[in-house]
């Protein structure tokens, strides 16, 4: 069977119709070489062979599928009705393709980041070494539970009986220098077993291994594969070769392929941890662990194994003399391994899904809008559907008519949507949140392709079964013996177009009232003071000063010192200062106990933890942050290593009531320390973001006796020139006059910082608004179809009404009215709705309720407006019509 014969009929019959001719012709001239007259020989011949179209339409249903046949004419026939209908083919294309185009799209970052596996050999064996701590008071810092120490790692990773390999790793930052200008590179400094238990082979050269672990050992990196490129144009040779990190040579070791990462984290440098065992100690949580489960193992089996070492763990190690490990029993320390997966993707699952089903509503929206859209075409084919069947077409027939010809709609939108995803995608990956995680591994992939293909043909289904249903039942016959004119006047032809504009209605108030939600949390969002002021005034950058580079403690102050007056002496600069890191950064803080002196403590008992930060003199007046007792730090105090220290303003009122309480108060962080003073206290700041609390914590000097030195700083300068590009190259050469080696690195004003923290807020927002504004627009143009029809399907009725002297007002109020009622009982089913879908968007609000009385009347108001709006020309458009001219035409 050839293909040709559906898609080339016309010359398929043209050569069947000469094969036959050719028969004749032979037949003929047989007759007349028997003695037949011509005529009367091709006569003959004729009558023998009989009827040339029966004969080719019996050959066309011997080769061929009779299903396959009736489709592709139907096809065809679709297309040209779609052809000299282009308004309604235009109108309803581009509905349906935005429809398809926005789920399309949102449905590749769902692919993306939710269902694609990670790009990782038999990604589902892999797990992240969750841990909770429930006993942990204080534990602010770790969201994502208690991290590891180095003992728990040697623990684990050398008595478990449950993985194939096991590694821990955590960021940090270096400055390379030697190759252009210094440069600060994120680096992700990995213990033994974490590459082994990904599983990735390198680019080029080899892993790190155990050798290179040895502490003072040989020191080597790898490079990430942008890395390699930028920096040596992606040469061979550079394995083997050293690169000057923290102003020690390490050698390059190998290369990790193109869009590798350990989990979300992206880097430049892979280092090894090289531990001391010998220096271990229990504490010291800061590490993030990856394992690979042996075939057969359960996570409740992990899990199980890890709960069993937790006791050795605290009795193997110590934390000092004098310290016992079974305080650590308090914190009731429980492993709760996930899938690497969940730990990647984090909590943006829910937003994600929450953002699908807000575009699916879009897309039902469109999908009434287009099916009313056929039944007012339905309905002005229903003479011709009558007479189909009149003619002897079936009932499945005239269905199945119409149903190609909506989902030959439904494919050419898909077409058309696909298109529009990919548009759409460039827009996602420009809005969505910076911290969105995979947002590198987003696309339209086979999977998108056949989500839009689906969507394409269940919407075209979906479109086509109304019209049908209505328009090719039984009572067809009826428009023959009527002229249409009782069908076209019948209440009953109105209800299904009434009844999808109230759901349109419903749908669109649903998705309005979550979009009024995330404004209202915006705004609330908006009003919560962060611990600083005027922040698109504050310029950020991190310098390092290494170790391997400035070893001495003073002079690491003394560069610190001199760097903060030089960046003072820019031309526009008010202030400056440093911290160990700036709020909603996203650098990991310290934390750690700390003991008041007239407190009384239970002996071997581990305290709260406290969040703790190191800053500058001068810090929180260049930051903003406000002074609610006491003063700041100075330089003084700072090179003469004073016991001093602020507080936040929580913390000074759990410890004594009030923060003017605080002063003159004493401190420690650990029970055998000298005892600090409190000099200062300061507003609570919003230290992870403005929509989680502010934790307790703790500033002390840059020289701490317990930490060392702060090395690694967030610099703060306030100038009205922040972000400029003049100010910037000032900022850099300021630094670069006191130490040229130093690289300035994260150079952005803190406004830049608060915006990111509210990014995935801020991308779900945006998200519902699209969505809330899309459905508002169809649904106008619902309620604007379904009165400009009652408006011409009544025209005869309104022009007897004007003629009999009615006013042309209550005309117009006639129709505004039948609008205000859909539009009424679409507002009271959608506000029903919303009150109990709502509640599952109790994650992504801040300070206002799922059933907040301003949205709840805001939002009904809008969708009434717009019927006023939409009804209402078509309304005067009816009140306009010319009796004498629509009697005349009667």
């Amino acid at each position: 069977m050839s293909w040709r014969r559906f898609f080339r009929r016309t010359d398929w019959d043209r050569e069947r119709s000469a094969e036959i001719e050719s028969y004749i012709q032979i037949e003929t001239d047989e007759n007349v070489a028997r003695g037949m007259v011509p005529a009367d020989a091709r006569a003959a011949a004729r009558r023998k062979f009989g009827n040339p179209a029966l004969v080719r339409e019996e050959i066309y249903r011997m080769n061929t599928v009779a299903f396959l046949d009736t489709l592709s004419r139907e096809a065809r026939h679709a297309l040209r009705a779609l052809r000299h209908n282009p308004t309604f083919t235009v109108v309803a294309l581009l509905t349906l393709a935005i429809g398809i185009g926005a789920n399309t799209a949102v449905f590749s970052v769902v692919n993306g980041v939710l269902l694609n596996p990670l790009r990782y050999p038999k990604a589902d064996e892999l797990v992240a070494l969750h841990q909770e701590a429930p006993g942990a008071a204080g534990l602010a810092s770790f969201s994502k539970g208690l991290p590891l120490s180095a003992s728990m790692y040697f623990t684990y990773s050398e008595q478990n009986r449950s993985f194939q390999a096991m590694g821990v790793w955590s960021v940090n930052t270096a400055n390379v220098t030697g190759l252009a200008e210094p440069e600060q590179v994120r680096v992700l400094v990995v213990s033994d077993g974490l590459l082994e238990a990904l599983g990735v082979a390198p680019a080029a050269g080899r892993w790190l291994s155990a050798a290179d672990q040895v502490p003072r050992g040989p020191e080597r990196v790898m490079l990430s594969y942008g890395y390699w490129q930028r920096h040596f144009g992606g040469e061979p040779s550079a394995i083997g070769r050293n690169l000057t990190v923290d102003s020690r040579p390490r050698e390059i070791a190998g290369v990790m392929p193109q869009g590798f990462r350990i989990a979300d984290a992206e880097f430049d440098l892979l280092a090894p941890f090289q531990f001391d065992r010998n220096r271990s100690i229990l504490a010291g949580f800061g590490l993030q662990g990856i394992a690979r489960l042996k075939p057969g193992v359960s996570l409740a089996q992990a899990n199980a194994d890890l709960a069993r070492l937790v006791p050795v763990w605290m009795h193997s190690w110590t934390n000092g003399p004098g310290t016992n490990g079974d305080a650590y029993a308090t914190w009731r320390i429980t492993p709760a391994l996930r899938p690497l997966q969940q730990e990647v993707v984090g909590g943006v699952s829910d937003v994600l899904w929450i953002v699908m089903a807000t575009i699916g509503l879009v897309m039902l929206v469109a999908c009434a809008n287009v099916t009313n859209l056929l039944l007012v075409r339905a309905g002005v084919r229903q003479h011709e559907l009558a007479l189909r069947s009149a003619l002897g077409a079936g009932r499945g027939q005239i269905v199945g008519s119409l149903l190609v010809e909506s989902v030959l709609l439904g494919l050419l939108s898909g077409v058309l949507g696909i298109g529009l995803a990919a548009a759409g995608l460039r827009l996602l990956q420009i809005i969505g949140p910076a911290n969105l995680p995979r947002l590198a591994e987003i696309s339209i992939d086979f999977r998108t392709l056949g989500f839009a293909l689906l969507l394409s043909l269940v919407s075209g289904v979906l479109l086509g079964l109304i019209p049908a249903w209505r328009y090719a039942g039984p009572r067809i016959s009826v428009v023959l013996r009527s002229a249409g004119r009782t069908a076209s006047l019948s209440r009953e032809r109105h209800r299904v177009r009434n009844l999808l504009v109230i759901a349109q209605v419903a749908m669109a108030l649903v998705l309005l009232v979550s979009a009024g939600l995330m404004i209202r949390t915006f705004q609330v969002l908006r009003t919560v003071d962060p611990g600083f002021a005027r922040a698109e005034h504050l310029q950020t950058m991190r310098i390092n000063i290494p170790a391997s580079l400035v070893a001495e403690r003073e002079r690491v102050i003394r560069i610190e010192n001199e760097i903060v007056d030089k960046l003072s002496a820019i031309p526009g600069v008010t202030a400056a200062g440093f911290a160990s890191e700036m709020p909603m950064e996203g650098y990991t803080s310290g934390w750690d106990e700390i003991f008041a002196q007239d407190h009384t403590y239970p002996q071997g008992e581990i305290q709260p933890l406290r969040l703790y930060k190191h800053v500058s003199p001068g810090f929180f007046h260049t930051a903003g942050t406000r002074l609610t007792a006491g003063r700041e730090l100075t330089w003084a105090e700072v090179y003469n290593r004073r016991r001093v220290v602020l507080l936040s303003a929580n913390l000074a009122r759990e410890l004594w009531g009030a923060p003017a309480a605080a002063l003159g108060k004493h401190i420690r962080e650990l029970p055998n320390d000298a005892w600090s003073e409190v000099i200062g206290v300061v507003q609570d700041v919003r230290e992870t973001g403005v929509d989680q609390k502010a934790p307790e914590t703790v500033y002390w000097p840059l020289d701490n006796p317990f930490i060392g030195v702060v090395r690694t700083a967030t610099f703060v300068i306030r100038s009205d020139r922040a972000g400029t590009e003049g100010f910037l190259n000032q900022v850099r050469q300021a630094v670069w006059s006191v130490n040229a080696t130093l690289p300035v690195a994260s150079l952005r004003t803190m406004q830049a910082v608060y915006e990111e923290s509210l990014a995935r807020t801020s991308f779900t927002l945006v998200m519902l608004a699209i969505a809330g504004s899309m459905a508002l627009l169809l649904g106008i143009i619902g309620i604007y179809g379904v009165i400009s029809y009652a408006v011409s399907q009544r025209r005869r009725e309104i022009g007897i009404r004007l003629a009999l002297g009615a006013e042309a007002g209550k005309l117009r109020g006639m129709f505004v009215r039948h609008a205000l009622l859909l539009a009424g009982i679409g507002v009271a089913l959608g506000m029903a709705a919303s009150g109990v879908l709502m509640r599952l968007m109790k994650s992504l609000l801040f300070g206002i309720s799922p059933l907040d009385p301003l949205t709840y009347a805001v939002v009904p108001m809008v969708l009434v407006a717009a019927t006023l709006l939409a009804s209402y020309l078509p309304a005067r458009r009816a009140a306009a019509v010319d009796p004498v001219e629509t009697l005349r035409a009667e």
